[in-house]
């Protein structure tokens, strides 16, 4: 299984950041696709999550409005549109994947890319 992360970089408050996700190993349209994210000292949390076999989602309170997740299941890539971006988005975001349907908790991941950074300035 293999999950590699890519769109992630320095962008001014205000600013969008739309991250790829490209997946391979594991039955893509069978399993849920989510976004987590990881600052210094803080505990990973879930931002989204994707089922991709109904489509559901699942948005943080903070990501709701903003954050937009998506997958081409042909491609087998995920995405994760982010926008009207605030210093607190700063941190590491991963691209995981589960078979629980609608997994979005650290538990229900089975497997999880290298993360990429996202950096807010003021």
């Amino acid at each position: 299984v293999q999950l590699v992360e890519s769109g992630g970089g320095l962008v001014q408050a205000g600013g969008s950041l739309r991250l790829s996700c490209a997946a391979s190993g594991f039955p893509f349209d069978q399993y849920t696709i989510a976004w987590f994210r990881q600052a210094p000292g803080r505990e990973r949390e879930c931002v989204a999550s994707l089922a991709n076999t109904k489509g559901l989602t699942y948005y943080a309170d903070f990501a709701k409005g903003r954050f937009t997740i998506s997958s081409d299941i042909a491609r087998k890539t995920a995405y994760l549109q982010m926008n009207n971006l605030t210093p607190e988005d700063t941190a590491v975001y991963y691209c995981a994947t589960g078979a629980w349907f609608g997994a979005r908790t650290l538990d229900e991941i089975d497997y999880w890319g290298q993360g990429t950074q996202v950096t807010v300035s003021s």
